[in-house]
């Protein structure tokens, strides 16, 4: 024992704990909230109780979580994945009986206080509960078709329960986080093989599926996806979106406008500016380097992340992390390639970033579990 290790046993428990805790996420985490801060107080025109106020308590209620949840031991959380995973299902059939419907979609749960997005759970508890399957699963099963259908029904129950709101975005989300996980575990290739050529033939079926009575997709996304493919079909409709984000990210150059100098922002020309496009704002009027500096932080987090799970000897905590990273990682990806014109605008906000109570609360939570795995490995 080192004199180190040896000083560390003097401490208190909890203090330890806290001393043990993944320090660097912990710093790019409130790093990437802080730009967050910066460019909701931007796109209310500097008015710091619209937006950047109500984040900043969310954050802070979130940060507070976090801590909590990362003292508790790793394998609490294990034994409670299923649970976690149960009480998400019954909330999105809540959501079908009598959620709260806004700009189209019925996805949230009025709790008073605050609008729960029982979705953005999910995304956490299926990983969760994935990570207790394979943990639970000997290594030799896990390719094995029966055994390979039982993770599968997991993932595309909640899947359904979403696209039925609609969120084509989550949907995506919840897919990529269980395929990660279940890739991660050692399920064979063959079964992604297969995954991607029925996604192909599925794309195929969508396509031909418009303006039938078996139509796969609702009439907006199907337009969404017109205008990923041709913007300038209607750049006053369901173009507008794309092609100001578009407008936004060009002007900013390599420099930017400057703070509080975006046009269109400022002018009310960006839609969704403090959601889904606030990505835009950024490069608007931070440029290149401020876009790029943000897409940094995101990476480096992403690589502690993975760090953390390749260094624990525990299958349940390296599978939760690593699912957490890449449902963080499709987070942002997907967001960033929606508002470059690289993909449909699907309605992910940016994480950490963009306004939003139940994402922010959900993400912090997550990191709270890869805390709670980081603390608690096996030395």
């Amino acid at each position: 024992m080192s004199y180190l290790e040896y000083r560390l046993q003097t401490v208190p428990s909890g203090l330890r704990k806290i001393l043990a805790m993944n320090w660097p996420v912990i710093l790019l985490i409130c790093a990437i909230a802080g730009v967050g801060f910066l460019m909701l107080y931007s796109v209310a025109g500097g008015n710091l109780s619209r937006w950047a106020e109500p984040q900043m308590q969310r954050f802070l209620m979130g940060l507070t979580a976090m801590f909590i949840i990362a003292m508790v031991p790793i394998w609490f959380w294990r034994n409670m994945s299923a649970l976690a995973y149960l009480l998400s299902i019954v909330l999105l059939l809540v959501v079908e009986v009598a959620g709260v419907t806004g700009m189209g979609a019925q996805r949230w749960i009025n709790l008073g206080f605050m609008r729960l997005q029982p979705s953005e759970l999910m995304k956490i508890t299926m990983v969760m509960f994935l990570a207790a399957y394979y943990d639970w699963l000997p290594i030799q099963k896990t390719s094995r078709p029966l055994w390979v259908l039982i993770p599968v029904v997991l993932i595309l129950v909640p899947v359904f329960l979403v696209l039925r709101q609609p969120d084509l975005g989550t949907s995506i989300l919840l897919m990529a986080g269980g395929g990660t996980v279940m890739f991660i575990a050692g399920v064979h290739w063959a079964y992604f093989a297969s995954v991607i050529g029925g996604a192909a033939g599925l794309v195929v079926a969508v396509f031909q599926s418009r303006g039938t009575e078996w139509q796969l997709l609702k009439d907006y996304q199907y337009r969404r996806i017109d205008t990923f493919l041709d913007p300038s079909q209607d750049p006053l409709g369901a173009g507008y979106h794309i092609t100001q984000a578009k407008i936004a990210l060009g002007s900013g150059g390599w420099t930017g406008r400057g703070f509080m100098q975006g046009t269109q922002s400022r002018l009310n020309f960006l839609p969704e500016k403090h959601t889904d496009f606030i990505f835009t704002t950024l490069a608007e009027e931070f440029g290149f380097i401020g876009a790029f500096s943000l897409l940094l932080l995101y990476a480096l987090l992403i690589g502690f992340c993975i760090v953390s799970a390749l260094s624990n000897k525990d299958r349940f905590a390296a599978l939760l992390t690593f699912g957490i990273a890449a449902t963080f990682f499709f987070f942002f990806a997907v967001n960033m390639a929606m508002v470059m014109g690289l993909a449909p605008v699907v309605g992910v906000p940016l994480p950490l970033v963009s306004y939003g109570g139940s994402a922010m609360l959900v993400l912090l939570g997550a990191f709270g579990l890869m805390q709670s795995a980081h603390v608690h490995r096996p030395r």
